[in-house]
């Protein structure tokens, strides 16, 4: 783009993605007269999944907004919690989420996750195919057309995305119910019929099992329990919180 040009200043949580903007958080961008607000915006290092409200000279105006010379636009960060009309909320991760799947999981969260790395064209599809939101920290992923929705995963610290993620889109917690493995749904089981996945002295020392109707892995108060125990109420505790 090299036509008219105008002045993009980005709410300070979308400056990330434009390191040029500096402590303004504004930016000169060119225009050529054709393309959408949208189009610059991404252009300019942001994806739109992370973008509110635009404003233009006080007013507020969609993506596809032709920008004109010596506009002054403003970008709003999206308004949380967020709403993904059209479907249940669920989720769909890519392979670098691994740990904040199995902690989503572990809260009852739908959330459906990559282990191999398929590429950014079949994640886009399967996000579209089963309406589910791309929780991705690829910025190219999460400007496909294809996806049904997105978001970008800030930090690289497991606490700090899942405290992002359920501060953003507020999903209802159901601990213990999922499968952190698979995804799959819990039900309560007796010990014989898990018994051939326990050691002995396992078998000797719990008597509350739970089985994944999907996968048929077991669960049971182990040795790690605390520690699931802690991230739990603290998650449910900062949901109780936001009220």
């Amino acid at each position: 783009m090299n036509g008219p040009e105008i002045h993009v200043e980005f709410a300070p949580e979308l400056q990330v993605f434009v390191p040029r903007a500096g402590r303004s958080g504004t930016v000169p961008a060119a225009t050529d007269g054709v393309a959408g607000l949208g189009h610059v915006i991404e252009s300019l290092g942001v994806p739109l999944t992370e973008v509110g409200a635009l404003v233009v000279d006080g007013r507020e105006v969609p993506a596809s907004h032709v920008p004109a010379a010596g506009e002054s636009v403003t970008v709003r960060t999206v308004a949380r919690p967020q709403t993904v009309p059209g479907a249940p909320l669920r989720f769909l991760l890519d392979v670098h989420l691994g740990t904040l799947a199995r902690r989503l999981r572990l809260l009852g969260v739908d959330a459906a996750y990559e282990s191999t790395d398929i590429g950014d064209q079949a994640l886009a599809a399967l996000s579209a195919a089963e309406q589910r939101v791309m929780l991705s920290r690829d910025r190219g992923l999460l400007r496909r057309r294809e996806l049904w929705a997105g978001a970008f995963v800030y930090s690289t610290r497991p606490e700090e995305q899942l405290r992002d993620v359920l501060d953003r889109f507020r999903p209802e917690l159901r601990p213990w119910t999922r499968c952190t493995a698979c995804n799959g749904v819990l039900r309560e089981a007796t010990k014989d019929e898990v018994a051939d996945q326990l050691k002995q002295g396992t078998h000797a020392t719990y008597d509350v099992f739970a089985q994944c109707t999907a996968c048929g892995r077991a669960y049971w108060r182990g040795a790690h329990h605390e520690q699931l125990e802690a991230i739990v109420e603290r998650a449910l505790a900062e949901s109780h919180g936001r009220g």
